[in-house]
């Protein structure tokens, strides 16, 4: 007998209408772990292992980038980021072991790159870039694919998972190149991803809003609005900042490019919202959007007893699950 184990996060889940027949019809917003027959036992549906996506990607790089943060505070390699005080030079006298710097210079603004720059933290900054472009890659493509699913074949999309390639690549030159050795790329990389990256999300924005359906799909593209909004203000404000001389400035720049970048992972964290509901027909959508498949397949996919048909149960018929 079929196990279904679910935790809803929205009432939408049990508003389905009885001719509800596919997930481009009444798209619930399921979130939890599906619980499939198979041999020796229930089997997990790996495809809601995505929501996990999403959230890990949001955490591993706020918690890494702030772990770099300390590191290159605790190795007197920056001042810490509530100091406002600096001086045109600084003796020789080194700071207590780990205390952060009492003298401080322009060189010790605490930018993200500059917190990134010496080792042993930029070992783990090159890591937490070159990791993140991966999972803003996975995302990118998650999200194309679902739009797909919802029959919304628009330029909107296609930009969408181009800025966020995009960014990805930005990503990993930022990562790779610090700026206090490969200068040049290191701006470059900056210049790509910062821009592709607020692009993103505003399209991100407009395509929540065309695929919403319940309450709960608007407020999410409330949300996302917000978060977008105060993170193109932060980025143009540090950009401002950044190209004058004054410490104060510079320094204010620093703090707008953390909140910036902080602000842009959660809001790739929320897809977690969204990608409860990926199913295998999610993927094909994707793949035979850009890489058509030959009618024998299409037609093994669509078969009843199939994969679809168990999509379709698993989104359209709440009479077969049972909330733990």
């Amino acid at each position: 007998m079929t196990a279904w184990i679910i935790l809803p996060i929205s009432l939408a889940a049990f508003n389905q209408q009885p001719d509800c027949v596919s997930f481009k019809a009444t798209p619930p917003r399921l979130f939890g772990i599906f619980l499939f027959p198979g041999p020796g036992g229930p089997r997990i549906s790996l495809m809601t292992a995505w929501i996990i996506l999403p959230v890990s990607l949001a955490a591993f790089s706020i918690t890494g980038i702030w772990i770099v943060y300390a590191m290159a505070v605790t190795n007197h390699h920056v001042c810490p980021v509530e100091n406002w005080s600096y001086n045109e030079t600084c003796s020789e006298q080194k700071a207590e072991p780990g205390f952060p710097k009492t003298c401080c210079t322009i060189q010790d603004i605490p930018l993200i790159s500059k917190c990134g720059s010496y080792p042993p933290e930029s070992c783990l900054f090159s890591l937490i870039g070159n990791v993140g472009a991966l999972m803003v890659v996975m995302v990118c493509l998650l999200r194309y694919a679902q739009i797909i699913e919802h029959s919304h074949h628009c330029w909107t999309n296609t930009s969408g998972l181009v800025t966020g390639f995009t960014n990805a690549v930005g990503l990993v030159m930022v990562g790779n190149f610090q700026v206090d050795h490969a200068k040049t790329l290191h701006y470059v990389g900056a210049g790509v991803a910062f821009p592709a990256g607020i692009l993103f999300v505003c399209l991100q924005c407009v395509l929540t809003y065309r695929v919403a359906v319940t309450p709960l799909d608007y407020l999410m593209a409330h949300v996302r609005v917000a978060l977008s909004s105060v993170s193109l203000i932060a980025l143009i404000l540090s950009g401002a900042f950044f190209i004058h001389e004054s410490y104060f400035l510079q320094h204010a720049a620093a703090i707008c490019e953390w909140v910036f970048t902080v602000l842009i992972l959660v809001f790739y964290g929320t897809f977690t919202y969204e990608f409860g509901s990926v199913t295998r027909e999610t993927l094909m959508a994707g793949l035979q959007k850009n890489f058509p498949l030959g009618d024998g397949v299409s037609r093994e996919l669509k078969t009843p007893g199939r994969s679809s048909t168990t999509s379709t149960q698993l989104n359209c018929m709440p009479e077969n699950i049972a909330m733990l």
